[in-house]
């Protein structure tokens, strides 16, 4: 049986349906032409917060009686997430904590100040930042809100597949850039209950893989170092409640280099007018640099841009001369 199903998705759509906004699905026949595919965007950069991330921490948060919530609520991130949880924390009345990476994204950081939370930081890894913020859930007696591993998460991240299913006909591929797996295990179980025919593919930089390798060995298998420019997707390690979603749901795992990435981030820009951050740039880029599988050449694709919060400084760096060839 799934962990989750399109049941809880679609509850999950109803309840914040009023809150998040239902972001486009954009055609770009100039990507397309360079790939060669009938190549879709779904722009989730345009959504609240700037990133997919508000579905499945609202879905959350709007599902706490008020007496939990209002304990507060804490979470880990490297940014996108806790920008989330902040902002639906405040809509609810109630406090939050995010805990990011030392040397996190500044307009990450800044954003979420904004907010309102209070901000803490902790190693460079996912696993440190989470490992803290469960520490001080436990002390403070605060709401954890993880970034991925949950079910009401998930359930909130598959809504961006309830959209596209709704919006696009004839699909042969769904991409989903990918890290702790929260997205693509929801985006995967409203897809393929949906039209089991649709394949559903992650994508991972080279330096981040974790996911692939643990598909590959049959089992969560944790990296020992990451590097990667997209900041979305470091993570050592599958969830525990997610990888088996994806084992069941997901047909394949690709991988990019962060030359891709950039480049992907920069054609996106140029040709669609889209701002996406290098991890909503991920699926995209495999598209782009030709590990699509050839199977689904001349056919109709769907790549997930996951976020847009990038700082002047990092696209001033993406958008050097090499990332344009």
């Amino acid at each position: 049986m799934p962990i989750i199903s399109n049941m809880e998705i679609f509850e999950a759509q109803n309840r914040i349906s009023g809150v998040i906004h239902r972001t486009p699905l954009c055609h770009s026949e100039s990507l397309g032409r360079m790939a060669g595919v009938e190549m879709f965007l779904k722009t989730e950069n345009l959504q609240k917060t700037g990133s997919f991330k508000i579905r499945g921490a609202a879905n959350k948060i709007l599902a706490l009686p008020r007496e939990e919530g209002a304990k507060g609520i804490i979470t880990a991130s490297s940014g996108n997430h806790g920008q989330a949880v902040t902002y639906a924390a405040r809509m609810c009345g109630y406090s939050a904590t995010v805990v990011m990476p030392k040397g996190g994204s500044r307009v990450k950081a800044d954003s979420i100040k904004e907010y309102g939370a209070e901000l803490l930081f902790c190693g460079s890894t996912s696993e440190e930042r989470i490992s803290y913020a469960r520490q001080l859930r436990a002390e403070r007696g605060a709401v954890y809100v993880p970034p991925y591993d949950d079910l009401m998460v998930m359930a909130g991240q598959g809504t961006v597949g309830l959209e596209i299913m709704d919006d696009l006909d004839g699909i042969a591929a769904v991409l989903v850039p990918t890290g702790g797996c929260g997205l693509i295990a929801g985006i995967a179980t409203a897809v393929k209950e949906l039209n089991p025919s649709i394949a559903v593919l992650g994508v991972e930089p080279e330096g981040s893989n974790s996911t692939g390798i643990s598909c590959r060995a049959g089992k969560r298998t944790a990296l020992n170092t990451i590097k990667t420019v997209a900041d979305g997707v470091r993570t050592t390690i599958p969830g525990e409640l997610t990888f088996p979603v994806v084992q069941r749901y997901v047909d394949d795992m690709l991988t990019v280099t962060d030359k891709d990435i950039l480049r992907a981030q920069y054609l996106i820009l140029e040709r669609c007018k889209i701002l996406a951050e290098p991890t909503g740039a991920v699926s995209a880029a495999a598209i782009l640099c030709g590990a699509l599988p050839e199977k689904f050449k001349g056919r109709r694709v769907v790549a997930i841009v996951s976020g847009g919060n990038v700082s002047m400084e990092q696209l001033r760096e993406s958008f050097d001369p090499p990332c344009r060839s």
